[in-house]
């Protein structure tokens, strides 16, 4: 995987690699945090000035979600680098280039908020551990010391609510909210969760203040995007772009072109199925995005190629999602091994209109009766996917055979071990 070098200001990814502790404060300066409640006030003031929105899926205001965290008792900061999207690769490539500047971030984080405790989390088996613990260990003295986590590769174990509970001692599952971890998080205190790459801008806005933040991208959702995209000949690429840059062109700074896809999954596999031609011209922000029916999510672009099977790569996808539930309630537990079961068969020419009126009616019984968003999420993927893939839905309908239903699948499906655990 590698950062494509455009002519866009890189704020990320920087010119070159800087791993060591000297050579990034070599490149981007020395950070001074906050002292006492006007200082902080001031900081959390600018920060709001920014406009910075979250880069780990949902892209909630970041000022916000940290005045709520500020205004409770003692907190905690939890940085979450597990990437728990298959098609990501954005954080692993920014931890392992640049774990000083989400350091920094957590640190700036922790003043801002007043914590005296921050956990760094990651997914188990992740390449970017020992590059963090070399990082960590030329820091002795960040106050508070950052505690590193690797929690189970599992889908879910990322979503915040996860963390909180893997960081508690139990298991990496989501809980029923509320509370959200803002309100009561781990041990029960105030707890601010964001992403790596979230954190990693705010260091630069500690640094660089808001102005110069909001010098580059959409003007009402500023900055830059670090996204994972994978192009229609398999080949996943990181690139740095400013918001509002269309999918087209980013499409084009991983060296590709919209017309070498026949579709385009947008958000990960929580996202949505769109034509490529219907993308092509959307700009990258959550407004343009939710208007062309899709969603940012967590960066990802996942393109099919011309002649691909839709309803196959969808049906794999969706039996990947009912392995990786966690098994709490009913929609994960028996809805989505059943729609992955009857879509299978869709994927495979069985269609009947028995088949049609159950997946029907999962797609309004199922949504929003779930623990997490988990089921939500995977039958968002499924709805999206009848309408763009039109053509092989007639196919299919009609019996015709389909030798992508019995290929592999193209997307990324990681191999699900039986003996991972939660903890």
């Amino acid at each position: 995987m590698t950062t494509v070098g455009t002519s866009w200001p890189r704020r990320l990814t920087g010119q070159r690699d800087v791993v060591r502790h000297a050579a990034h404060e070599g490149e981007h300066g020395r950070l001074r945090l906050p002292h006492g409640a006007r200082e902080r006030s001031a900081l959390l003031d600018e920060i709001e000035r920014s406009g910075l929105r979250g880069r780990g899926g949902a892209g909630f205001p970041v000022a916000r979600k940290m005045r709520a965290v500020a205004a409770g008792r003692t907190a905690v900061v939890v940085a979450n680098g597990c990437e728990g999207e298959p098609g990501s690769g954005k954080d692993a490539h920014l931890l392992s280039t640049q774990p000083h500047l989400v350091l920094d971030g957590i640190a700036l984080a922790a003043a801002a908020v007043g914590a005296d405790e921050a956990h760094l989390a990651i997914h188990r088996g992740s390449l970017v551990l020992p590059v963090l613990r070399k990082a960590l260990a030329e820091r002795p003295g960040d106050t508070p010391k950052v505690q590193l986590h690797t929690v189970p590769a599992r889908y879910v174990a990322s979503e915040e609510s996860a963390l909180v509970s893997f960081l508690n001692g139990g298991d990496a599952k989501p809980t029923f909210t509320p509370p959200r971890p803002f309100e009561r998080g781990v041990g029960r205190r105030p707890t601010l969760i964001n992403n790596v790459e979230t954190l990693a801008h705010l260091a630069l806005i500690g640094r660089r203040g808001a102005h110069w933040f909001r010098g580059t991208g959409d003007s009402d959702e500023p900055g830059t995007l670090l996204m994972t995209v994978t192009t229609p000949d398999g080949a996943r690429t990181v690139v740095e772009v400013p918001t509002g840059t269309t999918i087209g062109d980013v499409l084009f700074a991983a060296g590709s072109d919209a017309r070498d896809c026949g579709a385009m999954l947008v958000g990960g596999y929580f996202g949505t199925w769109m034509t490529a031609e219907e993308v092509s011209r959307t700009p990258l922000t959550h407004r343009d995005l939710a208007a062309a029916g899709g969603a940012l999510g967590a960066g990802i672009l996942l393109a099919l190629p011309q002649g691909a099977c839709g309803l196959a790569e969808t049906s794999h996808v969706l039996d990947y999602l009912a392995g990786q539930s966690a098994g709490q309630c009913g929609p994960c537990l028996n809805g989505l091994p059943s729609v992955a079961q009857a879509y299978g068969r869709l994927a495979r020419g069985g269609w009947d209109e028995r088949l049609g009126a159950a997946l029907d009616r999962w797609l309004n019984v199922v949504p929003g009766r779930g623990a997490c968003r988990h089921p939500d999420g995977a039958l968002r993927l499924m709805a999206s996917s009848l309408p763009v893939f039109g053509d092989d839905l007639a196919a299919h309908r009609a019996g015709r055979p389909c030798a992508a239903a019995h290929r592999p699948p193209r997307l990324p499906i990681p191999k699900v071990s039986q003996t991972d655990g939660w903890r």
